[in-house]
């Protein structure tokens, strides 16, 4: 059974699982579906097209499947999809697809802290922390267990790798591979993230091949020589081959 203040107002064709909770002056539009055990706090909007699933909690202000802010946008259908047990704190924003994909994606498990927003077509994964009044423009893929600090900037369509850090106040107009350290004016690759990687079980062996992948690309003027060198003398495993691969598929180019 939901429980659903007086105060709020549900549409007749939003589709409500159970056991979920509408705080009052929330606004749910048609053409969302809400699955079970969500709690929305007072005040939040839920727009057309959303698909939101189980155990999310929605804080004061927010407001999720906002139409895209993008000129080419001209109403088509599109949706914005979110997972399980996420945090989306107060005032966070996240736009609904475009013509372009279709949908923008937010995994499970992630907080996405106050202020913040999500543009139309990206790709969030799993895990992630995002700081507060970050910026997050249109078709960016985030990884799982990417840390994003407070009131970052990433440029349209970048890629930032699983298992690193961004600090707070950069901005980045390039991919950021995995398991890195990126800041400082301009941005740029700052170390490995030890303490972030020892904390998800990464052995210091596994985490000193990762330096040594890094050490090796960074050290050669083109990344293309770095990558052949990595595949000639470090082991042919998962994380070194995802640290290739990222940078062999990265459009944008990847931060130095």
């Amino acid at each position: 059974m939901n429980t659903i203040s007086p105060l709020a107002y549900v549409h007749p064709e939003a589709q409500l699982g159970d056991n979920n909770v509408i705080g009052p002056f929330c606004y749910i539009d048609r053409n969302t579906v809400i699955g079970d055990n969500n709690v929305l706090q007072n005040s939040v909007t839920i727009h057309y097209g959303a698909r939101i699933g189980n155990n999310n909690e929605f804080f004061p202000g927010a407001s999720i499947s906002t139409k895209p802010q993008d000129l080419k946008f001209k109403g088509e259908d599109t949706i914005c999809v979110i997972g399980n047990n996420n945090s989306i704190r107060e005032s966070v924003t996240i736009s609904r697809g475009t013509a372009s994909k279709g949908q923008t994606t937010i995994g499970n498990d992630c907080l996405l802290m106050e202020n913040m927003h999500v543009a139309h077509d990206c790709v969030l994964g799993n895990h992630l922390i995002i700081g507060n009044s970050t910026k997050i423009a249109g078709e960016v893929t985030i990884d799982d267990y990417a840390i994003i600090s407070a009131t970052c900037l990433i440029h349209q369509f970048c890629r930032v790798g699983g298992y690193g850090m961004f600090q707070g106040g950069s901005r980045t107009s390039q991919d950021i591979p995995p398991y890195i350290i990126a800041g400082k004016e301009p941005i740029r690759y700052a170390g490995v993230n030890i303490i972030g990687l020892r904390r998800h079980g990464f052995s210091n062996e596994l985490i000193e091949q990762i330096h040594e992948a890094y050490r090796i690309l960074y050290s050669k003027g083109l990344m293309a020589e770095g990558i052949q060198e990595i595949r000639r003398t470090l082991p042919d495993i998962p994380e070194i081959n995802y640290i290739t691969q990222f940078v062999e598929s990265s459009k944008r180019g990847i931060i130095r």
